[in-house]
């Protein structure tokens, strides 16, 4: 009985010395692969080609005592006529929202209810904003404000400057092993780093009008200062071989 497991464990020995044996000798026929790590970066920045402006109007009383309203419809003619005046499409004016309120004076009930809309309207600049706004009756103006931009040809200018960042790793590759007398082979791996784009806020240069400023009668002249463009950026990093 002892010599059986004496002869087991021998066995189990010469075994596990062969499987060691092969396994180190698959290891040494697959050589280590020189390779180098590194990442490109590339950005850029464009000017937004689809604004989205923001205009409320509100229905006002003439008379302090409640007399001689201006109808909402009065108001949004005057501002249609004016986008279609500045060549905007129709397709690029719509109502935003509806609400309404009723007037209080003193100790009374309210009497009257007053209406305001809000308007998107899409431009590809700002040039025409003030020209636009002051063909609307000034008291019947609430706020305008921007409440969005955005780059129309984001995911075409989001691949160009991936691939622009990918070919600015290799080239950083290459002039690396170069410095010491390597040369570049087949890339390994790829891996995008997902930074993507943060629009900054955007300030505009073109001054947006309210009901308590002064619009001169004449249309205004259009401005030709830009928003704050939006910068793209992305970062590749990239694995190859060395010859």
């Amino acid at each position: 009985m002892n010599n059986l497991i004496k002869s087991l464990a021998i066995s189990s020995l010469i075994i596990m010395k062969s499987f060691v044996m092969d396994a180190q000798q698959v290891v040494m026929e697959k050589p280590l692969v020189k390779k180098i790590e590194v990442t490109g970066s590339a950005e850029q920045e464009v000017l937004p080609d689809e604004i989205f402006v923001t205009i409320s109007l509100r229905e006002y009383f003439k008379d302090k005592d409640n007399k001689n309203k201006v109808d909402i419809m009065v108001l949004e003619k005057q501002l249609q006529k004016a986008v279609e005046e500045a060549g905007i499409p129709k397709e690029n004016f719509t109502i935003g929202a509806m609400n309404g309120y009723r007037e209080w004076w003193g100790k009374k009930k309210p009497t009257s209810f007053l209406e305001s809309k809000s308007y998107i309207l899409k431009v590809p600049n700002l040039y025409k904003i003030d020209g636009i706004i002051s063909k609307v009756d000034e008291k019947g103006v609430n706020f305008t404000n921007i409440d969005r931009y955005e780059f129309s040809k984001i995911e075409q200018l989001r691949k160009d400057i991936k691939i622009k960042a990918l070919q600015a790793a290799k080239e950083k590759a290459k002039y690396l092993l170069e410095g010491i007398g390597e040369q570049l082979g087949e890339a390994i791996d790829i891996i995008e780093i997902d930074n993507g784009y943060t629009p900054a806020p955007v300030y505009a240069n073109v001054m947006m009008r309210s009901a308590k400023m002064d619009m001169a009668a004449e249309a205004m002249p259009e401005s030709t200062i830009d928003v704050q463009k939006i910068k793209v950026r992305y970062e590749i990093k990239a694995i190859f071989k060395i010859k």
